[in-house]
């Protein structure tokens, strides 16, 4: 693994930390900001991998199109999910309207952290 993907793979680990201790706070908003971080963060790192500088995006269906790898091809549905909730997890004013549903319960916290999870298992995978 080169330098680079190394360090943006500390990162997202750094990340998913950080959301699996937000969860035991109950913080759902944070859980899956952090959570999508984490997947930003780890794709990120399989494209510096994969050839150099990763596109400067947050958005993880961006960076899901610059990645060759069927592995994380397969999550592009819970990455669309995971993509949701980077600005309105964020910053307040972008809440009303933002999410339908509102802030964050815990049912969508779980299922943000478990998508992180996987995209980190995939991308330590293909990194190896």
């Amino acid at each position: 693994m080169n330098e680079l993907a190394k360090r943006w793979l500390i990162f997202a680990e750094d990340d998913l930390k950080m959301a699996k201790l937000a969860l035991t706070a109950g913080i759902y908003n944070q859980v899956c900001f952090h959570a999508q971080q984490c997947a930003e963060k780890a794709l990120k790192a399989l494209s510096a991998e994969q050839g150099g500088a990763p596109p400067k995006t947050h958005k993880l269906i961006d960076l899901l199109s610059s990645i060759r790898n069927p592995q994380i091809a397969a999550l592009r549905q819970a990455l669309q999910l995971l993509d949701r909730f980077y600005m309105t997890t964020r910053y307040p004013d972008t809440l009303p309207g933002s999410l339908p549903e509102g802030l964050p319960i815990e049912a969508d916290a779980q299922s943000a952290l478990q998508t992180a999870q996987r995209v980190i298992e995939v991308v330590r995978d293909a990194l190896q």
